[in-house]
């Protein structure tokens, strides 16, 4: 069993409420399904790889008619349950999850109020619902978390953001770059720092520092790739430790990644495509596929991969400075 305890990612439908630019799931209505059969099988097979976190993402999770269920199966077999939502659902949703055993709930927020989060997400009354359907989840005693998509619309927008926040209670906050497929412009890379440096180096009694590194990159050399070339930080030679800690399954396409942020990618066959989630029938991890495709990332994301989350890079370079970290940091 790996010396460190492991997340499973599991999408369990790419169905989604929410119109959100950035997104190529927006108001998907695609009708695949994780079902409670596929989890209950794949749960042993998850314990005996040494997953103990599971993470569902979507589309939209809270739209999976078995998602209370499935949080609940996952609880009682040991695992420590989160899911990542838009939150217009959750306030109606947040008592049944954190019943059913709920550890975390993450919600997606871009904007420092309805009046700027709701455009970028085309979605109105989104906002209001995700803070409400935190700070409900919050009292119910599930740990909650904010991930924010940052881009040239709205970095300006962060520091309200934290503020609100703050005063929400959120416990964690991740801000990731915007990723498209095309090249992303800053007009004015020292405002960006001079606007979003004082996030991260607030001090962490008085306001909500977010996790993980920069999203436009901690040194010269990240800051140089992301602003010249759009590649976010990433994790630091000479390793990527992420791929050791992470099973990502996609189970509408029956593949497995190393990373939350490899499924998105389209290289085909060979050591970067992931791995078959089955073999004959049988869910099986940590095949020689999946381990071929783990080394792969392990010599060469720090290398190769543009499109890594803030969390993830800092991920890996805690496990290179410290060898742990602490739960939930990714």
């Amino acid at each position: 069993m790996p010396e460190r305890e492991r997340y499973l990612f599991v999408r369990i439908l790419e169905a989604c409420n929410a119109d959100c630019f950035m997104c190529e799931f927006a108001l998907s209505r695609d009708t695949y399904r994780f079902s409670r059969a596929d989890f209950d099988d794949l749960l042993p097979k998850a314990r005996a790889a040494g997953v103990s976190y599971v993470r569902f993402t979507g589309g939209e999770p809270l739209m999976h008619r078995d998602v209370v269920e499935l949080v609940r199966a996952g609880t009682r077999a040991g695992m420590r349950m989160s899911l990542i939502t838009n939150g217009m659902l959750l306030p109606r949703m947040a008592e049944p999850l954190a019943g059913a055993g709920l550890a975390q709930v993450i919600v997606s927020l871009d904007g420092g109020s309805a009046a700027t989060h709701d455009v970028y997400r085309r979605s109105p009354g989104m906002f209001d619902n995700g803070l409400r359907g935190l700070r409900a989840a919050a009292a119910l005693g599930v740990l909650t978390r904010v991930n924010t998509v940052v881009g040239p619309h709205n970095y300006t927008e962060m520091p309200r953001l934290q503020e609100v926040l703050t005063e929400a209670g959120v416990r964690q906050w991740e801000l990731s770059a915007l990723k498209l497929d095309r090249a992303i412009t800053y007009p004015d890379p020292g405002h960006v720092r001079e606007v979003c440096d004082p996030l991260y180096e607030a001090d962490p009694g008085a306001l909500l520092v977010p996790l993980g590194k920069r999203f436009y990159g901690d040194t010269p050399e990240e800051q140089d790739r992301y602003f010249t070339r759009s590649l976010t930080p990433r994790a630091s030679r000479p390793l990527c430790h992420v791929v050791d800690d992470v099973i990502y399954i996609d189970g509408r396409y029956g593949r497995m990644y190393a990373c939350s942020c490899l499924p998105h990618r389209e290289d085909g066959d060979g050591p970067a495509g992931g791995a078959p989630v089955r073999e004959n029938g049988a869910v099986l991890l940590d095949t020689p596929a999946f381990r071929t495709h783990m080394d792969f990332f392990r010599e060469n994301g720090p290398d190769l991969c543009g499109g890594c989350s803030t969390t993830a890079a800092g991920y890996s370079d805690d496990v290179a400075r410290l060898g742990t970290v602490p739960p939930w940091r990714y």
